[in-house]
């Protein structure tokens, strides 16, 4: 079963992500008190621990958090979910709004790395229940989004 390994939060866009261990999810803001919170369509960004074990395979020393995820899950290949999909963190229904994105100017991991697995494999959410998400809540696909043709 899928589930939440880290819920992650930091004040300042362009850093990596402390992990908390309970994480408050507002429909209107995404994760409360996390900079890259706000009333668009990447409210909750997602980042597979598959991935970042990839990046630790190539030397990496990496752990949750450190690719500005908010919510790192193990079990799931959360990159090939088409936009759409639904999700239940916990008891929290999110919507997939975009796959991958483009990197920005200094960021800290392809700075210290040379590549980052974030805009490839990394997803934005937006949360449509309020609720709290915990490491440890399952993390359940409730319906594939339209497939792209």
């Amino acid at each position: 079963m899928a589930s939440i390994v880290s819920v992650n939060i930091s004040e300042t866009k362009g850093v990596r992500k402390t992990p908390i261990p309970e994480g408050l999810l507002d429909p209107q803001h995404g994760l409360v008190g996390d900079a890259h919170a706000g009333t668009w369509h990447r409210q909750l960004s997602l980042l597979a621990l598959e991935s970042i074990e990839y990046m630790r395979g190539l030397g990496l020393d990496v752990n949750p958090g450190d690719f500005a995820e908010n919510i790192t899950t193990q079990g799931l290949v959360l990159h090939t979910l088409p936009i759409g999909s639904r999700l239940m963190l916990g008891g929290v229904e999110v919507e997939v709004t975009q796959i991958g994105k483009e990197c920005h100017t200094g960021c800290a991991i392809r700075q210290q790395a040379g590549d980052c697995i974030m805009p490839r494999q990394g997803i934005f959410v937006r949360v449509l229940h309020p609720g709290a998400v915990r490491p440890g809540d399952p993390v359940l696909l409730l319906r594939l989004g339209p497939a792209e043709g």
